[in-house]
């Protein structure tokens, strides 16, 4: 195997591990769907654990109608505490969000930001700013990220119904002639309606309607519209459980979590009759990641009877088909008496599951990304802009080191090569949706995306990928040459070509 460079190296490019089973040739690019990409390598064999999340993990919701849903019910709830009916006109547009973006609660705009906090996309409302625009509001293109109080990242897929709902409100009252456009909000006569108390009031609705359980009842009533039902699941659980221990841990509450279990695993006909939580050594519900990597919360037992909490602290040692409410992943290693760098943890959520899980407790990480099965479509579709765009960084790059670049009549039309580049960034970008790809802007890479390689050592459409790899597979991930190791690297190769056009007694230039 050999090393690659990171002039080379790709997010889509040099992390995928194939299913052994899988062909190579044109039907190779079929499996995409069945892969499992590989960031650090792991040894099946050694995984003693799996973890898995509930929501977008096992359980996944149908887009764009799931997000529709949400987006209505907030859209309605804010309405309905004083917001202008006119929003009511307002539907959900999945082509303009995606997941990862950056909400600027001081100015209203929604930012696509790379891993230091370098500006990538700007958009105010549906208004995308460009160059001098985005200037004035960061003169840098840069923001603090760490500046929790004024950035807030929408991390999960539930996010993305709020983020198009903000977007919204940010839309309406800068085309509205009643308002007067300020730099941190809009005002009309003595009520000044800031951008922070705007995002306030999206935030709460979702908490509202996730509160009372409303969306959940909409959910459970309609599971077939809003669920995707895999029949791989079942059979993915089984041949876990044959060989290792398996715990749920989901911040859903019991009954909700009952609903959808029920409705994944349990057949209604046909086939001897197995209870969901058979699935499972482990079952916690109400865990409140990320909290639950923490110092946790008092792990009570569940009435699976009447879904309530039994009074006080558990306190004894596992007992098989119990559901648990709350506790710690500390805990969780105790009743399964397991160590952290043997289990697997598998989650949607890059924040909650996969970067706690692994920077407090050492679990192995799987992150599960839904958009991927979009994401690598688009990416062999639009290959060619990417590998075009990187030749013109290339040449650019060279260019700025040629010892003669300081002659003007030496010099190529700089302007219009990065007028290309831009042209070739839009054209990728947009290709994924208005807000472009969940992972990268034309060459550079999202916040997201840094987090994904950082964090995650395996990640996938779906987790039921791993059917695709026997169960003491090892995931090896290419090793990566650092710049000094590549520049030294490609130094070898040129001298090495160059030798063979000497004699021995030639001295290289």
């Amino acid at each position: 195997m050999s090393l690659k460079q990171p002039a080379a190296f790709t997010l889509m490019d040099a992390m995928d591990t194939d299913p052994p089973s899988s062909p190579d040739g044109p039907k190779r690019k079929r499996s995409f769907d069945q892969k499992v990409f590989v960031n650090r390598s792991l040894t099946l064999e050694n995984i003693k654990c799996y973890g898995f999340d509930m929501d977008y993990t096992l359980a996944i919701y149908k887009s764009p109608d799931y997000e529709s849903l949400g987006f209505e019910m907030i859209r309605d709830r804010i309405v309905s505490i004083g917001y202008p009916h006119e929003l009511l006109r307002y539907t959900y547009d999945p082509s303009f969000p995606t997941r990862g973006l950056v909400i600027d609660t001081m100015y209203g705009n929604l930012l696509k930001v790379d891993s230091n906090g370098n500006i990538l996309v700007c958009s105010h409302g549906f208004r995308f700013l460009k160059g001098e625009n985005i200037h004035n509001y960061y003169p840098n293109k840069f923001i603090q990220r760490d500046n929790t109080d004024r950035f807030y990242i929408l991390n999960t897929l539930f996010n993305l119904s709020e983020t198009y709902l903000y977007a919204c409100l940010v839309d309406f009252f800068t085309r509205c002639t009643r308002y007067t456009n300020l730099l941190t909000g809009y005002q009309l006569g003595d009520l000044f309606m800031s951008y922070r108390s705007m995002f306030q009031d999206v935030r709460d609705a979702m908490d509202f309607i996730h509160d009372i359980g409303i969306l959940k009842e909409r959910t459970i009533k309609n599971l077939e519209k809003y669920i995707v039902k895999d029949a791989n699941l079942p059979v993915l659980l089984t041949r876990i459980k044959d060989m290792a221990k398996v715990f749920l841990a989901t911040n859903s509450d019991y009954s909700y979590t009952e609903a959808i279990m029920t409705y994944l695993l349990e057949r209604k006909s046909g086939g001897p009759k197995r209870s969901w939580r058979s699935y499972f050594d482990l079952i916690v519900v109400d865990t409140r990641k990320p909290l639950f990597f923490g110092e946790g919360t008092v792990l009570r037992q569940v009435d699976t009877d009447t879904g309530k909490l039994r009074v006080g602290t558990y306190t004894g040692d596992l007992q098989h088909g119990t559901v648990y409410s709350g506790g710690s992943s500390d805990i969780v290693c105790d009743l399964l008496d397991v160590k952290g760098k043997n289990i697997l943890y598998v989650g949607d959520h890059i924040f909650g599951d996969i970067l706690k899980s692994k920077k407090r407790q050492g679990w192995k990480t799987f992150l599960v990304v839904p958009e991927l099965t979009k994401e690598l479509h688009v990416w062999e579709e639009k290959k060619s802009l990417f590998e075009e765009l990187k030749c013109l960084d290339s040449f650019l790059a060279e260019h700025y080191k040629h010892p003669d670049s300081s002659k003007r009549d030496n010099n190529p039309d700089i302007n219009a090569i990065q007028s290309r580049m831009k042209v070739l960034t839009y054209r990728m970008d947009i290709s994924y949706g208005q807000m472009g790809s969940l992972l990268r802007s034309g060459s550079r890479q999202t916040l997201f995306a840094s987090q994904l390689m950082r964090y995650a050592d395996l990640y996938s459409s779906t987790c039921i990928n791993l059917l695709h790899y026997p169960p003491n597979y090892l995931f090896t991930a290419p090793p990566v040459l650092m710049p000094h190791e590549a520049a030294s690297s490609n130094s070898a190769d040129f001298a090495s070509s160059e030798l063979t056009t000497v004699t021995n007694h030639t001295v290289l230039k």
